[in-house]
């Protein structure tokens, strides 16, 4: 992605700020739009731009600083809050009541506000979030070939990979991007199951990010939605972000068991892996053989490592398969499936 489409990228994001807050940081210059991953707005708190390695402050005369400086500072107020929180529901609170409730708004374009505020349950069941208190806008950054180092550096071999990355350490845009190239380049079926709607952003049924040919199973459990896509869609390759519990690990035998290629992502570093239970629920499907680490939220999209499932499990390090070349790639994945083309899933 060019500097210029990361600036239009951060552009189109600020849409769903107030007039007050977007009339100051749509000025903010370049330099740092292209760096930008999030904007992050709290009530009575400075408006931050966060860019991985720096957190920046925006100051009313539309200049960013890395120090909070008296009485310089752009406030974000709770009237900004509310009619930003207005805005990006499309003044439409209640029809977004289901994603509302699980802490997020996918906007025009892909990009996915964040939100917290104050819990409402009944019969202890998350039902809403009132009296929003800051949003986290994400920027959708979307980019093709950002798988394209990844297959290089496996030699196209892509069968049983699980790519694991701390959060935004570029997970999901490589998804996106394996989505395209499978299904556009190799001629593959793919289903997308997008239980939070950050693959395919898609809003008011419409997608926002480029997934080529695929089928996608919009805010669907990644467990039902797996099934589904399995019975009705007589998928080549199942795609989904973030798996790991009791449900995700049985839909994906499922799938092994179906022939089916199942591509997913999981939270994690490397130090932890093997402790974490849902890791272990996830490798006794059997249908990973090969792990890929990423760096961090610095350096997105950096591959640490590469090895086995057997390599972690006996030894501390693993350059067997990775050694000392490194790739650029943005996400976490999992592919396993049936040869195809030059690719082998």
């Amino acid at each position: 992605m060019t500097a210029l489409n990361l600036s239009e990228r951060f552009n189109q994001s600020t849409k769903g700020l107030n007039q007050r807050l977007y009339e100051h940081i749509i000025k903010l210059p370049n330099e740092l739009k292209i760096q930008a991953q999030e904007i992050r707005l709290r009530v009575n708190r400075p408006v931050s731009i966060y860019c991985g390695r720096q957190t920046y402050f925006v100051t009313e005369s539309y200049q960013f600083t890395t120090t909070v400086l008296r009485d310089k500072m752009l406030m974000a107020t709770q009237r900004d809050i509310a009619e930003t929180f207005q805005n990006i529901c499309c003044y439409s609170v209640y029809s977004r009541q289901n994603e509302i409730k699980n802490g997020f708004v996918t906007m025009h374009g892909g990009h996915r506000a964040g939100i917290c505020g104050t819990a409402v349950y009944n019969d202890d069941r998350l039902t809403n979030i009132r009296d929003i208190s800051s949003i986290n806008i994400r920027i959708s950054k979307e980019i093709n070939g950002a798988a394209d180092k990844l297959i290089k550096a496996l030699n196209n071999n892509m069968g049983g990979v699980l790519i694991c990355g701390a959060p935004s350490s570029g997970k999901t845009t490589i998804l996106r991007d394996l989505a395209r190239q499978l299904s556009v380049s190799y001629g593959l079926k793919v289903s997308v199951v997008d239980e939070r709607g950050e693959l395919g952003g898609t809003c008011n049924g419409i997608l926002q990010n480029d997934l080529g040919y695929c089928d996608v199973l919009d805010g669907y459990l990644k467990g039902e939605g797996i099934m589904q896509a399995v019975r009705c869609l007589s998928p080549q390759v199942v795609i989904c972000d973030e798996v790991g519990n009791s449900n995700d690990a049985v839909a994906i035998e499922e799938s092994l068991n179906a022939g089916v290629a199942v591509i997913a992502s999981i939270h994690g570093k490397k130090e932890n892996f093997i402790r974490r239970p849902q890791v272990q629920r996830l490798m006794n499907t059997g249908a990973f053989s090969k792990l890929v680490f990423l760096k961090s939220s610095e350096t997105p999209g950096e591959i640490e490592d590469i090895c086995t499932w057997e390599e972690i499990k006996n030894v501390t390090t693993c350059r067997s398969i990775y050694d000392n070349c490194k790739h650029s790639v943005v996400g976490d994945i999992a592919v396993q499936a049936t040869d195809y083309q030059s690719l082998v899933l």
